[in-house]
Formats: C-alpha cells, structure tokens, sequence
C-alpha cells in the first residue's frame, strides 16, 4: 500500500448556533490537498484538510499530512505540472484521509454539540416483530 504512514497536525470544531428540533440541517464532508512535496526519490509528503461543513451551524476540521511511497515521483510530477493526482494515487490518499479523519469529527462533533457527519447504522434487534409483506407474484430481485 502506497500511504504508509498518516498524521493528524491539527484539529478544529465550532457549532455557530442553535438546533431547532425537527430541523434538517445539509452536511457537506469533503478532503483537499493543500500541497505535495517530493521529500526523497521513493516519498513524498501529502498535505491535507478535512473539513465536515453544516451549513449555516458549524464546521469541523481536521489538518494532518500523509506519506506516500512507491509512486511518489509520479505523483508529485502530476500535482506540479496539472494540479491533479493520479486517480489509483487519489483514491488511496482520500481513503486514507476518510479512515484517519471520519472517526475523530464523529467524537468532535458529539462534543460541540453536532450531529455526527454521517449517517448511524440503524439498529434492529432480532427480538422485534417484523410487518411481514404479503407473498407477491413475481421476481424476486436481490
């Protein structure tokens, strides 16, 4: 695996304002690259921020950087010349920023008092009754 090694530098939480019950609030959660530096032939250093945005209430950051090896000449040439990474560099790096940072904003934004920056797994205990669904005619599709 190209990441070897991934650091968080800083992390940041404010809620602006109030929740209303009831109330729908947009979550947008997104990683950028900040820069990338060639530190040998064989690595390269990704900067990186995460940020988990809810609109109009409050914000969630997370700083860190990430060192990639193996391919980290190519991937540095790429982000110099076009901006851009590698897609099999790209998805690894924001995977990686993903697993690193998912679990810290979900404790942030229970300390600032936010809902967590992705969807809860529902919970469904064996126990419960089901509704069961009449037999239907047909295919069953999977």
């Amino acid at each position: 695996m190209p990441v070897s090694r991934t650091e968080l530098l800083g992390v940041e939480a404010k809620r602006a304002g109030q929740i209303a019950n009831k109330m729908n609030i947009r979550i947008d959660v997104n990683s950028n690259i900040s820069q990338i530096y060639l530190t040998d032939p064989d690595t390269a250093r990704v900067d990186f921020r995460f940020m988990a945005n809810y609109t109009g209430i409050g914000t969630i950051t997370v700083e860190g950087r990430i060192t990639y090896t193996g391919g980290a000449k190519e991937l540095y040439d790429s982000w110099t010349e076009s901006g851009q990474m590698p897609d099999d560099a790209a998805q690894d790096i924001h995977t990686n920023i993903m697993k690193a940072c998912m679990p810290v904003a979900v404790i942030l934004s229970r300390e600032v008092n936010l809902p967590p920056p992705m969807p809860m797994p529902p919970v469904n205990i064996k126990g419960q009754k089901k509704q069961k669904t009449p037999p239907s005619s047909g295919m069953e599709v999977v």
